[in-house]
């Protein structure tokens, strides 16, 4: 019945059809119109088209730096030229700041393609500043620099030690630490010590604790040894004086921090043996803390007996 309703309609109204099926196509025609416009970037459609921006602008650098300096012949070099190269030590961004800068989201694995391409980038500067191609790495400053930190110098100064001063009487001031044990060190060369007291006789390593001898202070041979191994390892056993006052913990923490305290002053005193004392970890805290007792065990991880009644 709908059937010959429309069929009906179609034969009394020919005019209204034609108008309608006009409609149709103008409509039609207007949407195609409007797609027909291409994006303005091709990675429009990935969804994430600021980082394939950057992605493909840094692809087609390190493209165009690799084929300029293989025209200068400086590309690809081999292992021992590039370890003969001035190191250049990059600070970039971190992710999130790196995300805010590229104002999308950014994925460990997409922060990690961002960094290959940066790095390679780096190490194209440093070959274009060796060789003197002043302009090239200009240009590399200017793509490198929108992915560094603002901060660059005080980042690359965090993890650089302070060197320990020297006074004019010749003691070097230090601070050792271990456990809940800190120490207050003095080294100072046994000849000064020795002029100051205006003692005559040779040169003997001297070791006051709390205004207390070593051997006194510590009854324990073990941890007499571990003040005594700086020395021994840089052969100075003798050549300088050490005054110490230790607060906190037990012997063996104290030990520990005034053993450090003396690889500092001796590094100072003598830059020769600083290698010597670091290849063997005596200028570096022992990081290890006792473990903090948990609730429901005897101490930190042991049990209590098991109890049948």
């Amino acid at each position: 019945m709908a059937l010959a309703c429309r069929r009906a309609a179609s034969s009394v109204y020919p005019a209204f059809n034609l108008a309608a099926s006009v409609g149709r196509s103008f409509a039609t025609s207007s949407r195609l119109a409007v797609r027909a416009e291409p994006p303005e970037s091709p990675t429009f459609y990935t969804g994430r088209a600021p980082f394939y921006d950057y992605l493909s602008s840094l692809e087609r650098a390190v493209k165009h730096t690799r084929s300029t300096l293989s025209v200068l012949q400086l590309s690809p070099l081999p292992k021992m030229a590039l370890s003969s190269l001035p190191q250049s030590v990059s600070a970039w961004k971190s992710k999130d700041e790196l995300a805010t800068t590229l104002s999308t989201k950014l994925s460990a694995s997409r922060h990690r393609r961002l960094l290959e391409h940066l790095n390679q980038l780096n190490d194209f500067r440093r070959i274009a500043e060796t060789a003197g191609h002043d302009d090239l790495a200009r240009g590399l400053d200017n793509v490198l620099d929108m992915f560094e930190r603002a901060d660059k110098e005080q980042h690359l100064r965090r993890g650089v030690r302070k060197p320990v001063p020297i006074d004019e009487v010749g003691r070097a001031y230090t601070i050792g630490r271990r456990k809940t044990s800190s120490a207050r060190v003095w080294v100072i060369s046994s000849e000064h010590a020795a002029t100051a007291k205006t003692s005559q006789g040779p040169p003997t390593t001297e070791i006051l604790v709390n205004n207390m001898p070593l051997n006194e202070y510590f009854k324990i041979p073990v941890d007499r040894e571990r003040i005594l191994r700086p020395f021994r390892l840089a052969g100075l056993l003798g050549a300088y004086n050490v005054f110490s006052l230790v607060r906190g913990g037990g012997v063996t923490g104290q030990a520990g921090a005034v053993a450090l305290g003396i690889a500092k002053g001796l590094a100072a005193h003598v830059p020769d043996v600083e290698l010597i004392l670091r290849r063997a970890k005596l200028l570096r805290r022992d990081p290890r803390m006792v473990e903090r007792k948990k609730t429901g065990r005897a101490k930190a991880r042991k049990g209590y007996g098991w109890v049948r009644r």
